[in-house]
């Protein structure tokens, strides 16, 4: 067997076959028709895109003027890993279980949580799978914590609405979900919710935390919101945040 190549981390490139190789794959549509011409086109585009040894895998007609490709390529450009710095979420992963004992014996009390996906996005998954008992990839949803009062509020959930609920049930964090994107709809949604909650008087006394595809945690950081998680997050992240949080705000 063949020794696999060491990974050259100042100088990172996609793998396909091969160490180093820069292989991709790409997928997308001209709104041309499905002819040599488009398929030039979507090369020479590419090569543009600083790929080379492009091979177009597939071209199909997607509708009238409007052409499907699938391309590799290689990449000719690296990045260097080593000088790569990210802000994150900080906060220890913990189990249920220690999450369950956490709250018990520093809190005593049940921690009230609500979630929701708020304006108008209807797309329920990321939440479903953080709240939901049933959870995510193995790990449970909030809804199992015995020391937690999760609710999950559904879809198009109003900003207006999610906070005066937060204010009747004495809720301690909000939990969004923003999946629809378009025209970064998700930003302005999650703005006008931290404005109004400043506005009445509840931005310090709630902890808010964002999720979702196009979601990070330090575009979440600059709408106001205190974490935001993306995809693969799992149920313990966000409990593990919002305790580690809440224990940090009421420490004495």
């Amino acid at each position: 067997m063949s020794k696999i190549a060491s990974v050259d981390l100042k100088k990172l490139k996609p793998y396909g076959d091969i160490m180093d190789d820069g292989t991709v794959q790409l997928a997308f549509t001209l709104p041309v028709e499905a002819t040599p011409e488009a398929r030039e086109a979507a090369v020479l585009l590419t090569q543009k895109m600083g790929f080379e040894q492009i091979k177009v895998a597939t071209m199909e007609r997607a509708a009238n003027g409007f052409a499907f490709f699938v391309i590799y390529a290689r990449l000719k450009h690296f990045v260097d890993f080593t000088q790569i710095k990210v802000l994150k979420v900080d906060a220890q992963k913990r189990s249920r279980e220690e999450i369950d004992e956490i709250i018990r014996t520093q809190i005593g009390r049940k921690l009230i949580i609500l979630g929701a996906c708020t304006g108008y996005d209807a797309h329920t998954v990321g939440i479903d799978a953080i709240i939901n008992m049933k959870g995510f990839a193995g790990d449970y949803g909030l809804e199992r914590y015995q020391w937690l009062d999760a609710r999950n509020l559904g879809a198009q959930v109003q900003n207006e609405d999610l906070l005066q609920l937060a204010v009747k049930e004495k809720a301690d964090a909000i939990l969004i979900s923003k999946v629809v994107s378009q025209h970064n709809i998700h930003i302005r949604d999650m703005k006008e919710l931290i404005q109004r909650a400043d506005k009445m008087g509840l931005r310090d006394k709630l902890i808010f935390v964002a999720g979702g595809p196009r979601v990070t945690h330090p575009m979440a950081l600059e709408c106001g919101f205190d974490a935001g998680f993306s995809v693969g997050t799992k149920p313990s992240d966000v409990a593990s945040y919002v305790v580690e949080e809440y224990l940090r705000r009421h420490k004495k």
